[in-house]
Order: C-alpha cells, then structure tokens, then sequence
C-alpha cells in the first residue's frame, strides 16, 4: 500500500441499529425471517445506538483541537449517517472545520437473497446455499444479488487510495459497518484471508467501537486502537458487540 497516508485514521462501526434488536429478537424466537420493514439502508439506530454515538462523540471533541478529526467519510446507510451526525453534533465538530463526505463504497455488505434470512431462515430456504457457504468459507462466498467479503475489499481499495491522494496528511474518521472495519483491517495491515477471519470469530466490533492508526514516515500506518470502547464506558453507554443486522452468525 502506498505511504502518502493520512495522518490519522479512525474507523468506527456505527452504534446499535434496530436492524441489530430486530434480528436478536428473530434468532431468540427461532424464526426464519427478521421482522423489519425497512430496506437495509433505511435501518435506523437505535435508541441505544444513538446513545452510543452521543458518547463517542463526546470523547472526540475531548480531544486536543490539534488530534480532532478533520476529514468525516461516512457510509450512505442511515444508521451510519445518524452515528455520525450525533457523534458531531456532541463532539462540537462544526461542519465549517470538518469536512464531511458521504461515500457508498463504504455501504454495508450486500447480502441479495438471503437479505433479512436469520441462520435458520436461510437453512431452511436454501439450503445448498448454506452448505456451499460452508464450503467456501465467507472470505469468497458470494450469495446470489449479493456480496463476498472479497468484493467489498476490492471497492474498498480504491477508497485507501483515494485517502492517500486526497487527504494525506489529515486527521480522517470513517463511520461504516462491521464488515467495512474489518476489510480496512485486512487492507490497512496488509492480512491474508485466515488472519482477518481468525479476528473475526473473536467476536463481533463493538457498535461505536473505534479501530485507528498513527502514521509513521517509516512503516505508513501504524495500529493504534482496536475495538476501543472506553469513551462509551466511561459515558456509562452500555458496550454492545451485535451481529451483523441481515449477515448469519460465523462459522
């Protein structure tokens, strides 16, 4: 990867969405579908989610005016544009001194015809799908209409470049979605497939969780926080780490 980098990049999931509460409530009662009304880019937060996002940013704007973010790229979807929207708003980052873009090539992982399918649902519905998943492994599979993990890392490339020709330099949050934080892990820290998904069975990202690098003139970017959820704790916002609103759970 190129070395032109950012100053500073922070990556964030988005705070709890109701997306996430729809979903845990469709696995609990072990039903093939998640009761939710809305498109996938329409899910809102929640009311725990839009908490989440008023502390975290109440943690940036804490920050030394010299280590605020600058540059604010956040995914379309409307849990992503709400956290980052709140986060500013408590932060007292005015959009007169951050500049704010809005970029679909962060959007969430698409999932075609399994959209809304909990575990079950899909098994039940598919089930050659779910086995040839099995198979594949997550890294590659690609369900019909939808997205691998591999399809998202390739948009995803052309965004780290566009940060080193557009924004070098800068201090740049990103406010996305789970799997977009741990593809731009797997970029940024130049992973292979068993590395990034050996973290992801570790656990779910934190919603409002904050992954960030420094850069160094020597190394580019250098892994400073991962998953840090300490401005929620201290904001006393309860942690959640919430599969994937429409994803099935990990292998």
């Amino acid at each position: 990867m190129p070395h032109d980098w950012p100053r500073t990049l922070w990556i964030v999931r988005h705070g709890q969405s109701a997306g996430n509460v729809a979903r845990d409530a469709a696995e609990a009662a072990g039903l093939a579908m998640i009761d939710i009304a809305e498109r996938d880019i329409d899910v809102p937060l929640s009311p725990l989610g839009r908490e989440q996002a008023a502390a975290l940013g109440h943690w940036f704007g804490g920050l030394p005016p010299s280590r605020r973010p600058e540059v604010i790229l956040t995914s379309p979807y409307v849990r992503a544009r709400e956290t980052t929207r709140l986060l500013m708003q408590a932060g007292g980052l005015d959009t007169g001194q951050v500049r704010l873009r809005v970029d679909e090539r962060l959007r969430e992982k698409e999932f075609g015809i399994l959209d809304r399918l909990t575990v079950l649902g899909i098994r039940e519905r598919y089930p050659e799908l779910a086995a040839q998943r099995g198979h594949v492994g997550k890294f590659y599979f690609r369900p019909p209409g939808g997205e691998s993990w591999c399809d998202v890392i390739l948009r995803l490339r052309s965004v780290l470049e566009m940060l080193t020709r557009e924004h070098a330099g800068q201090r740049v949050l990103v406010v996305a979605h789970q799997v977009i934080v741990n593809c731009v892990r797997y970029l940024v820290d130049c992973l292979e497939e068993h590395e990034i998904l050996a973290l992801d069975r570790k656990g779910d990202v934190p919603n409002c969780g904050v992954t960030s690098w420094e850069h160094d003139p020597a190394h580019g970017l250098v892994p400073d926080l991962v998953n840090f959820v300490a401005p929620l704790r201290e904001a006393g916002a309860p942690v959640t780490l919430e599969p994937d609103a429409l994803a099935a759970p990990k292998p």
